[in-house]
């Protein structure tokens, strides 16, 4: 019985980890990618639900929704990313709080972030540089993934999607999305090209997800400046 346990246990955590890495998922996705029966996926789903691990939502359509009932797709909660030791400290928002109010304000907020990114670009820049150009931006989910963030790149209509399915800082960015929008002007600098934020974690997003249209490279300059305002909400 106890062995039974721990096997479920064990296969649970499976189906949590692969949400964590591929972004919220329907129950066929799982089952396909896990090896299971979608009945045992259902199972394994009703206890994450119960223990406010994951939850369900209506899938996310981009440009013309099809006829029929939405696709269900289960993404993790707070709660269930914290269980992968989110990397969040309330001393970084209290740190934050206190920059803001001494040290200039939310501009000096945004210097902070930009230079949190700019300290942790030498690895990003390497990886990017080495990289043929259709695969730059491939070559920056690899390194992102090194880093904890569990990212994929994918095509789309015109252009791709850098999707990032865990943020260290989702907590922090909540509340400073700062840190957001200085990542966001990053990935376009270093890519060469405008690029447009569609999603964050930080705002209850399933997933990070950053459009890169297929186009002429533009300057730094032009670039970053592309970037500026908030992301969506």
């Amino acid at each position: 019985m106890e062995e039974l346990a721990t096997r479920e246990r064990s296969t649970r955590n499976r189906v949590a980890r692969s949400i964590l890495d591929h972004g919220p998922s329907t129950v066929a996705d799982l089952a396909e990618r896990l090896g299971l029966t979608q009945a045992a996926v259902r199972r394994h789903l009703d206890s994450l639900v119960a223990d406010s691990v994951v939850e369900a939502r209506e899938k996310r359509v981009y440009g013309t929704r099809t006829r029929g009932r939405p696709a269900k797709v289960f993404a993790l909660t707070d709660c269930g990313r914290d269980a992968f030791d989110q990397s969040y400290d309330s001393l970084a928002v209290e740190a934050l709080r206190w920059i803001e109010r001494n040290a200039g304000g939310e501009a000096a907020v945004a210097a902070f972030a930009r230079d949190r990114i700019e300290s942790q670009s030498e690895g990003y820049r390497e990886a990017v540089d080495a990289a043929e150009p259709e695969r730059r931006a491939e070559a920056l989910a690899k390194a992102l993934t090194a880093d904890g963030y569990a990212a994929t790149a994918r095509n789309a209509p015109v252009g791709e999607q850098l999707c990032q399915h865990h943020c260290p800082v989702a907590h922090v960015a909540e509340q400073y999305p700062q840190l957001c929008e200085a990542e966001t002007e990053f990935f376009s600098r270093l890519l060469g090209t405008h690029v447009q934020r569609l999603a964050t974690i930080a705002h209850g997003d399933g997933v990070c997800t950053t459009f890169i249209p297929h186009s002429a490279p533009q300057t730094t300059e032009s670039a970053s400046a592309s970037t500026a305002g908030r992301n969506p909400a």
